[in-house]
């Protein structure tokens, strides 16, 4: 009965283990095929193109956002409006996909759709590009702030280090030079 009840859990765990390995493969495939699709000619390849740029400029920001909230940055509704941006996205990625699809099957061509996609597409970019631009400007003024504060610690620090000289010293030393060349009438 326990090897019956072990077998019946084992067998569970592979289907759940399998059920996941498919899906992560049925998205591998889907990736690879745009990929694919992407180095060919006309307007299919060319939204294919779009629907790579658009994940690529997505998952760039996303990673900046997620980057700037582990440091702790005050991002405000950011974290929330880059997953309404990635719901969007994937949406387009979706449209894009279809557009690409029925290209490649029909020859008719819906110039006024794909001009619209293009649009959506550009917009969609822009943004994540404009997120990112604000993410880096923030850093970089912190890192400013972080590099003044150390600079003028690091010129405190060389100042104390070096040896001042004592003005006693310097007195002696003109004295003996003076008592020398006295001695020395060349």
């Amino acid at each position: 009965m326990i090897f019956l009840a072990l077998a019946g859990v084992a067998v569970y765990a592979l289907v759940k283990v399998g059920k996941k390995a498919s899906h992560s493969a049925r998205q591998a495939t889907a990736r690879l095929a745009t990929h694919v699709n992407a180095m060919g000619t006309g307007d299919a390849a060319e939204v294919e193109r779009l629907r790579l740029d658009l994940r690529r400029e997505v998952s760039m920001t996303r990673q900046h956002v997620d980057a700037a909230m582990q440091q702790g940055w005050g991002l405000g509704d950011l974290p929330q409006l880059m997953s309404e941006l990635s719901r969007q996205a994937e949406v387009h990625d979706t449209q894009l996909g279809m557009y690409a699809q029925q290209r490649r099957v029909s020859p008719y061509v819906d110039h006024v759709t794909l001009d619209r996609l293009r649009e959506h597409q550009a917009k969609l970019t822009a943004m994540c590009a404009r997120i990112r631009a604000d993410l880096l400007d923030s850093q970089v003024h912190h890192a400013s702030t972080g590099i003044e504060e150390l600079h003028a610690r690091t010129e405190l620090e060389i100042e104390s280090r070096r040896r001042t000289v004592d003005p006693l010293d310097e007195i002696d030393e003109l004295y003996r030079k003076t008592i020398q060349e006295r001695r020395d009438p060349s």
